[in-house]
């Protein structure tokens, strides 16, 4: 009779164990999350094969970032979540100090302008292309700058999902290195083919810094910081499109074209031994590497990281490729954000076309004289990031959305409406005065509204797209990037034709008139763009999949509480079977 009795007693005290054992995961919050089942979202891969690539642009909202988690935790119910492996404190690359982040961000920004900057540093050096190869058409020089965005935009593509597989410092080391290799035959060519050729893929190895340096700069800082980090970052690539002829032009008149190239592999070299000194930054690959090097040490299989189930390549490249493609047909936000960024972008690149006919061959300046020519650009565009506190006051004062207690998407699009005006206006005056019988300081005045115009253009409506696409942003502005390059590298083709038949006054006076004629599509946008978004397929998807979400958040709390209380109830009896 007292052994049954002792019996009963044990039994009854391993199962209180396991209760107090349950509520102690519970406690720390990892039962909840690896025993949420994901069946209902519309394509648990598809979520999981992006929500890195998200941070890449801007970030998460709070729904999102929950979502992304889930997505990404391993749902098989024999996954052990008192496994599971975190960070610990100060592992995070968020727990970096102050300086170490600042040197990061600095080496990013670099890193990425001298990318920027190459393509159109050649531009310079195109008069002494024409005479090395016998070239009697200056278009078909010009190609070297379309390829050259022709491999910015299929590398971006391609080497984004390889930094969710292996992490960023693997892609980066290969992918930098690579690009120093690949100016070497650029350098020492002796046909326009090779150029041709060589560039577009020195510019795929060289897109990686342009689609995960915003990446690295996202794993580093927190969400209060993340904007005024990313204005900061895009100090670089904002100016890189300038710095190149300007400094282009200085080497080409004092050392010649082919040192346009040995000067860029030389920042591009400093720029391999920056990204060499910085650690791992993507929490990923961190989790997986520590998880692996736990299981390795212990011996026991069991340690995971819920990162851990990563997706093959190819089905990943295939969603970066096709998703991108599909929204850009059938989302119309995206088709109207496509091409006005794209018109934008490509007004710009023909601008390094125009500016040489302008300054060198009309007003006779010299190479270098002539890349100064684009400082009132740069200036515009410093203008636009320094007024990021005050653009931001903008933003911020627009009425909250009821369902998410922020400022709409629509919110980011007033800084637009305002950049939309900016640039045709700033293209209109240097139309009338880029004629040497108008003072020189007259049309690089123009290039400040005009700079300004383009930079809030490009990062504001980037905002807006992942504000409004949530999870799906990155392939809006993966389909946004390739259209904007397309049209980048393709329009100044038509520069020298155009300025030869036209004139400068009516060629510029054609492109302000026609962004004049799209300052409408932001403004419809800030004016209905939640009704857009309310009737996007897509978007009316995702906040489905939201609230599931957050029925099953609400659920899994639920069934914490229960957890604690039969915890409380446990003690309780053990107590009283104690006395």
């Amino acid at each position: 009779m007292s052994t049954h009795k002792n019996a009963g007693a044990n039994a009854s005290k391993k199962e209180r164990e396991k209760k107090a054992e349950a509520a102690l995961d519970v406690e720390h919050g990892r039962t909840s999350v690896s025993s949420i089942s994901t069946d209902s979202l519309s394509s648990e891969e598809e979520v999981q094969s992006i929500q890195q690539t998200l941070s890449r642009n801007a970030g998460l909202e709070e729904h999102e970032k929950s979502l992304a988690h889930i997505t990404t935790v391993t749902t098989n119910m024999t996954t052990d979540p008192r496994f599971e492996i975190d960070f610990q404190e100060g592992e995070s690359p968020q727990d970096w100090s102050m300086p170490k982040k600042c040197m990061v961000i600095f080496f990013m920004s670099f890193s990425t302008l001298v990318v920027v900057m190459y393509s159109t540093s050649y531009t310079s050096g195109i008069p002494g292309m024409l005479i090395t190869f016998d070239v009697e058409s200056k278009t078909d020089l010009v190609l070297g700058l379309t390829t050259y965005l022709a491999g910015l935009a299929l590398g971006s593509v391609i080497l984004a999902p390889l930094s969710e597989m292996y992490g960023r410092r693997p892609v980066y080391l290969i992918a930098v290195a690579m690009f120093v290799v690949l100016i070497i035959p650029c350098a020492l060519a002796q046909n326009l083919a090779t150029i041709l050729a060589v560039r577009f893929f020195g510019a795929f190895a060289g897109a990686a810094m342009i689609s995960n340096a915003p990446g690295t700069v996202s794993d580093i800082v927190s969400d209060d910081y993340r904007a005024l980090a990313f204005s900061v970052w895009s100090i670089g690539p904002m100016n890189g499109p300038v710095v190149g002829p300007l400094v282009g032009g200085f080497v080409f008149q004092y050392m010649g074209w082919r040192w346009t190239n040995w000067v860029v592999m030389i920042g591009s070299g400093v720029s391999w031994l920056m990204v060499f000194s910085i650690g791992e930054t993507y929490a990923p690959a961190l989790l997986r590497t520590k998880s692996a090097k736990k299981r390795k040490e212990t011996g026991e299989e069991r340690w995971h990281s819920r990162y851990d189930d990563k997706k093959k390549f190819w089905p990943l490249l295939k969603e970066n490729l096709y998703r991108p493609l599909v929204m850009s047909v059938n989302e119309p936000i995206c088709i109207f954000w496509n091409v006005y960024v794209a018109l934008v972008y490509g007004v710009l690149y023909l601008c390094f076309v125009s500016y040489p006919i302008v300054f060198g061959e009309l007003r006779g300046w010299s190479p270098g004289l002539t890349g100064l020519g684009y400082i009132g650009i740069g200036i515009g565009g410093m203008i636009t990031i320094c007024s990021e506190p005050l653009l931001r006051r903008l933003i911020n004062s627009h009425k909250p959305d009821p369902a998410t207690g922020k400022p709409p998407p629509e919110a980011m699009v007033s800084v637009v409406c305002i950049a939309a005006v900016c640039v045709p206006v700033g293209e209109m005056i240097f139309a009338w005065t880029c004629t040497p019988d108008i003072h020189w300081v007259a049309p690089i005045i123009a290039g400040i509204p005009f700079g300004a115009g383009n930079c809030a253009v490009f990062i504001y409506a980037s905002n807006y797209l992942v504000h409004s696409y949530g999870i799906y942003a990155a392939s809006a502005l993966a389909g946004n990037a390739v259209l904007r390059s397309a049209m980048g590298g393709t329009l100044p083709l038509a520069g020298p034709a155009m300025y030869k038949s036209l004139g400068p006054h009516w060629s510029a006076t054609m492109l302000s008139l026609i962004e004049f004629a799209m300052i409408p599509i932001p403004l419809v946008f800030y004016r209905y763009g939640h009704k857009i978004r309310e009737k996007s397929t897509l978007i009316r998807q995702m906040r489905e999949d939201r609230e599931k979400l957050d029925n099953k958040m609400k659920k899994a709390a639920e069934r914490e509480e229960r957890l604690r209380e039969r915890e409380v109830a446990a003690l309780d009896e053990k107590g009283k079977l104690e006395v």
